[in-house]
């Protein structure tokens, strides 16, 4: 059945196959072949999206959701290695990612605004990054904007909506299941310990921990 419906899936697509080099009529093709091949597209997908620099790249488990459609306006480095998701919102929004940075699996980075991260910053695995609010304080507004998106998509002007800018800086360590909220700057050498929910600027080279998060030591 799994294998059925890999088939029926490269046949609806067969245009976006790219010389995919498959026999679709062939009973007997290889399935980890065509796996693999999805998975290739769905790379390829990712990096029609960005602006890329040399020798970065996105794994499997990767995403880019670029409701824009302005490459220009998710910009990563050189070295970078990205295994979660990217995502700009419709009205505005921008991500930078500089150079020798990671994105762990299930790591969402969300803008609405602008999320700027340095150079050689380390992201573990699912972590939430949003430099908004995502929707309305008051209820009503919040409502009608729930039921228009479902209706007409997400909106191209700007709702009623809080969101400010996010800036990680340079050589940064953010662990596992962090959250970070608008509005806040990430000081240079800075730790974040897993579990943490940043809700203000931390200084640099420290580490942070707790909801929210304080800090608990000074590197330097």
């Amino acid at each position: 059945m799994i294998k059925n419906g890999i088939e029926n899936f490269l046949k609806k697509n067969i245009a976006k196959m790219l010389n995919s080099g498959f026999i679709l009529n062939n009973p007997y093709f290889d399935i980890t072949q065509i796996e693999s091949r999805i998975k290739v597209l769905e790379i390829r997908k990712c990096l029609e999206q960005v602006s890329i620099g040399e020798y970065s790249r996105f794994y499997e488990q990767a995403e880019v959701v670029n409701i824009q459609g302005n490459k220009e306006n998710i910009r990563i480095g050189l070295h970078t290695h990205i295994r979660g998701t990217l995502l700009l919102f419709a009205h505005n929004g921008k991500i930078n990612i500089g150079n020798n940075c990671y994105i762990g699996f299930g790591t969402q980075i969300w803008s609405a605004n602008a999320i700027t991260i340095g150079n050689d910053v380390l992201i573990s695995h699912n972590c939430n990054i949003i430099d908004t609010n995502s929707h309305e304080e008051d209820y009503l507004e919040r409502q009608k904007s729930f039921l228009t998106m479902l209706k007409m998509g997400h909106p191209i002007e700007n709702v009623n909506v809080k969101s400010a800018p996010i800036i990680i800086e340079d050589n940064v360590w953010i662990s596992f299941n962090v959250t970070i909220l608008k509005g806040v700057t990430i000081g240079k050498g800075a730790i974040v310990a897993a579990g943490s929910v940043v809700t203000k600027n931390i200084p640099e080279f420290v580490v942070v921990a707790g909801n929210p998060a304080k800090i608990v030591k000074n590197l330097v």
